[in-house]
């Protein structure tokens, strides 16, 4: 009776494992760019799996792309955890921009924005055709906000203000970050100066 639980062990750990390298594979054919990587069943067949296997982890395909945002989410998830409440606004706002234009560039964010693209725009018919991805998004922009109050946190700052200064972030980096990648002109270190500066004189000023 002892030796019962250890072969249900080892399929969990196998499991598991299968589960790893799906999400893995996800991730790594979605960076690519290419339109057609968004496709479970192709994904599968990448790595000599069949549909029933994706299923099998995932129930479908909303539940396989709601995981592979939920391992992207798992990984930045420590990349503000520490903040120096010593530290003045100025460099508070400006570490997280240049952690966002370095982390935008990385394989885990072109996966998501590839995937993203291939989603419905239409939030209704996200939440109607991909109820599971819609949410694991939505809490995206949840957590992303709760990251900034934790960012500025000991500051006295117009919470009005940082919730609009935390929804405008993520899109200003995304649009510098694809002037790096279209080869732009412009000197992207201004760029970010200047929005730093915008940032930091628009949290000091108070009420509108």
């Amino acid at each position: 009776m002892a030796e019962g639980p250890a072969p249900a062990r080892r399929r969990n750990r196998r499991g598991q494992a299968t589960r790893e390298n799906m999400l893995e594979a996800a991730l790594r054919s979605l960076a690519s760019g290419d339109p057609g990587s968004v496709s479970a069943n192709r994904i599968a067949k990448d790595i000599g799996a069949t549909w029933g296997a994706v299923q099998y982890q995932f129930g479908d395909a909303d539940g396989f792309w709601a995981a592979v945002l939920h391992r992207t989410a798992e990984r930045r998830a420590d990349l503000f955890c520490t903040v120096d409440e010593s530290a003045p606004l100025r460099d508070r706002v400006a570490g997280i921009i240049d952690t966002l234009y370095r982390g935008l560039g990385e394989p885990d964010s072109r996966a998501i924005e590839n995937l993203r693209a291939a989603l419905p725009r239409d939030h209704a018919e996200l939440e109607r055709l991909y109820p599971r991805t819609a949410a694991e998004l939505y809490s995206w922009g949840q957590s992303w906000l709760q990251t900034c109050r934790h960012a500025f946190a000991g500051l006295d700052i117009d919470p009005e203000r940082l919730r609009e200064v935390a929804t405008l972030i993520p899109g200003a980096m995304r649009g510098l970050v694809s002037e790096r990648q279209l080869g732009s002109y412009a000197d992207l270190d201004v760029a970010r100066r200047g929005l730093t500066n915008a940032l930091v004189a628009y949290l000091q000023g108070g009420s509108a």
